[in-house]
Formats: structure tokens, sequence, C-alpha cells
């Protein structure tokens, strides 16, 4: 003998359910259902967005491991004086200061948007479930 929960048949015998008083069990199981389509869409967009994030983190870690063994090629290969030497070690810092707060800024930018998308849909759920219950309540 097995037993299986089905939520189908619960929310069937609930809608037949004929009691004064109580609200649409239909309605509110559509609204609950509405309500998880929010949540599951909500997650897939951050899981996207975090996604998203990791990969472009990697190509700009490999951009910069590229770079380094570039600047790190080129200053050992130029026969230049100390200070031809030393202008040039801190003109590659400061590219490299600069590139690294540009980095840290696009993936702040990324990570704003896809909160931003997913708090979204969020949002617009809780206002029409607002409007539901409304309905519900003059009903």
């Amino acid at each position: 003998m097995t037993n299986s929960f089905n939520p189908e048949d619960m929310m069937r015998a609930f809608t037949s359910m004929k009691m004064p008083g109580l609200p649409d069990f239909q309605a509110f199981a559509d609204a609950q259902k509405r309500n998880l389509e929010a949540l599951t869409t909500a997650n897939k967009l951050a899981m996207e967005g975090a996604q998203a994030v990791g990969r472009r983190n990697m190509e700009i870690i490999q951009q910069v491991m590229a770079e380094m063994t570039q600047a790190i090629q080129s200053l050992g290969a130029a026969e230049a004086s100390p200070n031809a030497k030393a202008a040039q070690q801190a003109e590659l810092m400061r590219t490299a200061y600069e590139r690294a707060v540009a980095n840290m800024q696009e993936i702040a930018e990324l990570i704003q948007k896809s909160n931003g998308e997913a708090v979204g849909v969020l949002n617009r759920r809780f206002a029409e479930a607002l409007e539901e219950v409304k309905e519900l309540v003059k009903t």
C-alpha cells in the first residue's frame, strides 16, 4: 500500500468545499502559484547574475595575468637606465590600479543589475498580490 501526497487532489478537495465566510480556495491557490512562479523567476535571475559575475571575474583575472606577464617580460628585456625602468614601473602600476578600479566598478554594476532585476520581479508580484487580496476581501 502506497500513500502519496498529491497537492492537486488536495486543492480539488478544498475547492469543492463550499463553506460560508471562507475565501475562494481556487483563487488562493492560484495566487500562491503565482507567488511561487515569481520566486522561481527571481531566483533564476539571481543565479544567472551570479554566474555572469563569476564569468566576468575569471575573464578579468585571465586578462590581468596576461598583462602582468607581458609587463614583466618587457621590463626584463628593456635595456634602460634605472630611472627609465623606475618610470616604466610607475606607469605600469598606475595603469594596473586604474584598470583594477574600473574592473571593480564593472563587477559592482553587474551585481546591482542582477539584484535589481530579481527584486523587481518580487516587487511586481507583491503589488499584484496586494490587489488580489483586496479583490478577495470584496467578494
